[in-house]
């Protein structure tokens, strides 16, 4: 059995770091921002990106939480999101909402909802760090990696920025709007709960028409008009 301190050793080992932001800073990058998405895989509501210039410093408090944000608990993840808002240099988020989604498909959707976010920073963003895809509309020097947000530090708390804003989004907005879909308990995801929601109540404007799961309760009930 491994010890307490293997465990931890190996938690610390886990943790994303700064080595991409420090390469950057030494010639001459001083506002690097990491950009990370969430939402992708949804069957409703937008796809949010977020986007984080952290300092060359942070405090070492609450800094091991700076990680895949599906490393977290939800509990874990707002205190992450309130340490991130209190240190970053400058943080946003951008969205694509589901009718850009089916429009456009899931990955450019995605790329739209990244290029919002690292539009919004102030102060602006001189280098990207951007886990898996590559943004050719937005004119700065980038890295794409895979797995960034495990990699990455300014990735990782990205990651967290934007997973809390959509959470907070579905589960309050949504659920406001949406009673009885369930979108509190599932944001969007393709859970148990969302499917038979769909099946027994339709697709509500929102909904992403071009996913199959929803197009197969567009045929039993038609698309939505519109905004509910």
């Amino acid at each position: 059995m491994r010890s307490n301190a293997h465990v931890a050793t190996a938690l610390r080992r886990s943790l994303p770091d700064d080595a991409f932001e420090l390469d950057l800073r030494g010639r001459g990058y001083l506002a690097a921002a990491g950009v990370d998405e969430v939402g992708r895989g949804t069957l409703a509501g937008p796809v949010v990106a977020g986007a984080v210039i952290l300092p060359a410093e942070l405090p070492s408090e609450g800094l091991h939480l700076i990680r895949d944000s599906k490393q977290l608990t939800p509990d874990q993840r707002d205190v992450a999101a309130a340490y991130i808002e209190k240190h970053a240099v400058a943080y946003a988020c951008g969205a694509a909402d589901a009718a850009e989604i089916d429009r456009f498909g899931i990955v450019a959707a995605t790329r739209i909802a990244m290029a919002r976010a690292i539009d919004l920073l102030e102060p602006a963003a001189d280098h990207l760090l951007i886990d898996a895809l590559e943004l050719p509309g937005v004119p700065l020097p980038q890295i794409s990696m895979v797995k960034g947000d495990a990699r990455c530090r300014s990735i990782a708390a990205a990651s967290i920025f934007a997973k809390v804003t959509r959470d907070r989004l579905m589960a309050t907005v949504w659920e406001d709007r949406f009673p009885g879909y369930g979108f509190a308990e599932h944001k969007g995801y393709g859970t148990a709960v969302h499917l038979r929601a769909l099946r027994e109540r339709g697709p509500i404007y929102g909904h992403r028409l071009s996913f199959a799961p929803v197009r197969q309760a567009v045929e039993l009930y038609g698309a939505p008009i519109g905004p509910g």
